[in-house]
This record gives structure tokens, sequence and C-alpha cells, in this order.
């Protein structure tokens, strides 16, 4: 992606948010970000590794701004020519510096191939991509909406909130019930989706309505792509729920767990705060705060 500007050393320095130390120059710029091994003179990229290894990784690099674990030592001549900034987690100021200078904002509004609700509530700062549909719903400020998403009268989403392209927010769940003939009659869905701030959902992800009450997606929530989320679920804040998880109705979720790849959760089970779910586990049973379950059927770790 070409540059938005020319961005000084020092410019990045405010943009990290956390302890650092530089060594070498600090009138440079940078004009880009690259992975180590592709960068060049003018490019901004970070590095990961620890011990000598890192140490090699800068000095091969030809990226003139690096920057890296603070628990890395270097002589003056590994920063005669450039600037090496160290931090406690490299990853995070990365991406800091990303977001704050290398990220182009969509801009507000919604597309005039968008289809869009008489009643729907849309904060003007938002932004509605196109071949979307926006039903009797509430977005609020800064949310994007990307092309391509459906979302169903109900809905209220908040504040940040980004919804990538073919996502589905708002239909019904399976909710049937057998009659005495073994029939399946219908339980009618009629509850809504909550999403609160700051939350990310997938593309092609599908998060159902209630049946009578909200599914509730809590705030700062990152939900991946072709995700299931089923009616009434309660999904706490700051979650990890990656790619291809499916997640049953009435299922609850606590705080900062994660639900890795490919995990099914059944419903009405509730797992607890801090828990992490291995990729491809499926979990029958509650979990208590803290635990970390793998497997089929999912089972905590030995310590």
């Amino acid at each position: 992606m070409p540059p938005l500007h020319k961005v000084s050393i020092n410019q990045l320095l405010k943009s990290l948010g956390m302890n650092f130390t530089v060594k070498g120059r600090r009138d440079g710029y940078v004009i880009s970000v690259s992975r180590i091994e592709d960068a060049d003179d003018n490019s901004l990229t970070f590095c990961n590794k620890k011990g000598e290894e890192g140490v090699q990784l800068i000095r091969n690099s030809r990226a003139n701004t690096v920057i890296c674990s603070d628990e890395l030592m270097f002589s003056p001549n590994d920063y005669k020519a450039r600037t090496i900034i160290l931090v406690s987690d490299p990853r995070l100021a990365m991406l800091r510096i990303m977001q704050r200078h290398f990220v182009e904002k969509p801009v507000p509004g919604i597309s005039p191939i968008s289809v869009i609700n008489d009643n729907a509530r849309i904060h003007p700062t938002a932004c509605i991509g196109p071949n979307s549909y926006i039903g009797r719903c509430e977005i609020g400020e800064h949310s994007i909406i990307h092309g391509n998403v459906f979302i169903y009268d109900g809905t209220r989403i908040g504040r940040n909130v980004m919804i990538q392209a073919g996502a589905v927010i708002g239909a019904e769940g399976q909710g049937f019930e057998r009659n005495d003939k073994r029939e399946l009659e219908k339980f009618p869905q009629v509850g809504g989706v909550i999403i609160e701030n700051d939350v990310e959902v997938g593309s092609n992800t599908s998060i159902m309505r209630g049946a009578m009450g909200d599914t509730l997606i809590g705030r700062g929530t990152k939900i991946g792509h072709l995700c299931s989320i089923g009616h009434g679920a309660i999904i706490g804040k700051h979650c990890m729920i990656i790619s291809k998880s499916m997640i049953g109705g009435s299922a609850l979720i606590g705080d900062y767990t994660q639900i890795s790849f490919g995990a099914c959760i059944r419903n009405k089970i509730t797992i607890g705060n801090n828990v992490i779910v291995g990729m491809g586990s499926v979990v029958t049973e509650s979990i208590s705060d803290g635990k970390v379950v793998f497997g089929v059927p999912a089972k905590e770790r030995a310590k």
C-alpha cells in the first residue's frame, strides 16, 4: 500500500504508548512497513525473536528502523546507521504504529447500492459498504459495516464495531420442538442481537438472534471468519472466538476467554473467565475460570 505520508522517528515513538529505549539515530523517517525479510532502507519492521537469533536477523535486514525486544543486546556498530527501538512487546508496538500511521480509514457514509430500512438509526460517522442490507436497527459512531452484510431488525451495534463482508447478524436459529407426531414445530425467534463497543466480526460469520431474549457479544470481543454464534448465546468482554468456531444456543462464555480454531461449544453450557479452549475441541460440559481444555470431548490439561 502506498504511504500515507512520511513518518518521522519521533512520530513513531509518540504512537507506542509504552516504555521504550532508542539506540541510534532519531532524525530519520519511514514511508512503509514490511516484514523484516523484505524490508528496504525506508521500511519500518519488527522482530519478535529473542537472543542471538534476533540480533542476527536484525543485522542481516536492510531496514533502517527496527522495533525489537528490550532483552536483545547490541554493539554500537549495530545501530550506527539505523534506529533500533527496544520495547517489551514488539508486535504490540508495531500494531499501534500501523493503526496510527499506515491504515487508511474508510470514509463515513452509506453506499448508494445498499438497502437501508427507513427506521434504521445509523450514526453519521458510520460506514456502510455496498450491497448490504440494514434492517430496523441501531449502528453506533465510527462503526464499519463492509459490503454484502445482512443485518436483521432488532440488532443494536455499538461504537467502533467492524463487521466484515458476508456476515449475517440477527438471523433465526434452529428453534424447533417435536410434537406428538414427531414432527418439528418452529419456536419463534423474537429476540435481538446486541453487539457492544469495539467488537469485530469476521467475514461469513453468522450471529443468530435470541429466541426471547437477546444474543450478546461483549465489548472488545473479536470473532473470526466462518463462525456460528447460536441464538441467545452470551459472550463476555475481550474474548477471542477464532475462525470456524461454533457456539451453541444459550451458551454463556466469560470475559477474556479464547475459543480456538474449529472448536465446538455445546448449547446451554457455561465457560468461565480467562479460559482457553484448544483448537478442534468439542466442549460438552461447563468449564470454570482459568482452565485450559482441549480434545474430543474437551478435558482439562494436566498441570
